[in-house]
């Protein structure tokens, strides 16, 4: 959420910035609801004010004998008294406009991301690794003779309709083993705190975070009233909601792997074969909880922690930044990184990784106190997955066929899958 005296101070530079993500200009809008709710506060509290004088000249009034002076200052403190009531309600009727206003606009870019309109005008920051050269054509992971047996579509569509899979085997080992190996690696050489969390959530949490109430149709309700997390974002951040933390426990850096789930609402046709868009899923997320000062910082070391597991993978990948147009609605820079999938000879967004400043630490009241003291401040939040499990088992795969069906396995996985090395073309562990 925005900060309104930012609002008030400059409209002009808060219209420039929600143009550069193709957002019309809401200054006006916000600066008028603004306005007439402060006017009910102040005429408020003016009413009070008048109501209290009047109602200690009424006792001198009743003790001077005065009928007529106490019968007047009676009425005008029930006048006042309905006066406060009605603009109390007001304006508290005008804070919700405004406070639902400001929460279905979108974050202030910053100003050193590329303008653009979708992923075309994004901009490449970083590649690592070579694809690999295959001999002979690629086939996607579904596709693989030594994944078949272990990758049911038909099943868990039967369980749960389309969208779903099924793990079994050496695949479902494989798969478990790629989430060990993030989280092993996140908590023992990045200094992540593994941590976890519930994956159904109260409904303040998703608008903590900034699913709600723009992004309902994305993500699952409950009977009950719970949502299901659509990542452990929503966890992790708000393990701060309302919270007021010390300096000096910042940066508090977050990994946990849960089950995420998403209606992917908005992807209607896209990418329906195969792993890679799921309503059901695995992360292994970070979440950083930092410093204003040190927040940008904190988005590239994020980065690079989600890199290294590629590359402790072997796998070959790209870094963009996204441009305005893509930016996501919470985050004010993005950092998307993407594999290489040679059954689709392209790459692909296996983590994304953004700084949220202070946007979502507003809708959470998550501040800090200040070591030096003074007044406390809000908190930057950033998020990244550190993998999305599922893709990267697809990347694994796609990257280690071999022309007889089998799949050689990254080198420090080997550990996680008994010292066996590969995945032979009848689907078992060898």
């Amino acid at each position: 959420m925005h900060d309104i005296r930012l609002i008030r101070e400059n409209p002009e530079g808060f219209d420039a910035a929600l143009a550069r993500r193709g957002a019309s200009a809401m200054s006006s809008e916000i600066l008028s609801l603004d306005e007439a709710r402060r006017a009910r506060i102040l005429a408020a509290e003016t009413a009070q004010a008048e109501q209290n004088k009047a109602s200690k000249e009424v006792g001198r009034a009743k003790a001077s004998g005065d009928e007529a002076e106490f019968e007047r200052l009676r009425a005008l403190v029930t006048e006042k008294k309905a006066a406060i009531t009605v603009l109390q309600d007001e304006a508290k009727a005008l804070d919700a406009q405004l406070n639902d206003l400001l929460m279905g606009i979108p974050n202030r870019p910053h100003d050193d991301i590329p303008d653009g309109a979708d992923e075309a005008d994004n901009v490449e920051i970083k590649r690592h690794g070579t694809p690999p050269a295959l001999s002979f054509a690629p086939l996607e992971h579904y596709d693989l003779p030594g994944v078949k047996p272990g990758m049911d579509f038909e099943a868990a569509a039967k369980l749960s309709g389309a969208r779903f899979v099924v793990l079994k085997g050496a695949v479902a080992r494989l798969h478990r083993a790629l989430a060990q190996f993030m989280l092993d690696t996140h908590v023992d050489r990045n200094g992540l705190l593994e941590t976890w969390t519930p994956v159904l959530v109260l409904e303040e949490m998703m608008r903590g975070t900034g699913q709600l109430p723009k992004f309902g149709e994305d993500s699952y309700q409950t009977r009950e009233g719970w949502w299901l997390v659509p990542t452990a974002e929503v966890t992790l951040t708000n393990l701060v909601n309302g919270e007021i933390v010390d300096q000096s426990t910042l940066p508090r850096r977050h990994v946990a792997h849960t089950q995420c789930f998403r209606s992917e609402a908005g992807s209607a046709g896209r990418d329906t074969a195969g792993m890679l868009r799921q309503h059901q899923f695995e992360k292994v997320e970070m979440v950083s909880i930092t410093h204003p000062d040190h927040s940008r910082a904190e988005l590239d070391r994020m980065t690079a922690c989600a890199e290294g597991i590629l590359e402790a993978l072997g796998l070959a990948y790209r870094t963009m930044v996204l441009c305005t147009g893509d930016t996501g609605f919470g985050a004010r820079r993005t950092h998307d990184v993407e594999v290489w999938l040679p059954g689709q000879n392209t790459y692909r967004e296996i983590s994304s990784i953004s700084v949220c400043g202070d946007f979502q630490a507003r809708r959470m009241n998550a501040r800090f106190r200040p070591e030096g003291g003074g007044k406390p401040e809000f908190v930057h939040t950033l998020n990244g997955s550190g993998l999305a499990v599922g893709r990267c088992l697809i990347a694994v795969l796609e990257n280690g066929q071999q022309e007889d069906g089998s799949v050689i396995l990254p080198e420090v996985l080997h550990p996680y899958l008994g010292g066996k090395s590969r995945l032979t073309a009848a689907g078992e562990l060898a």
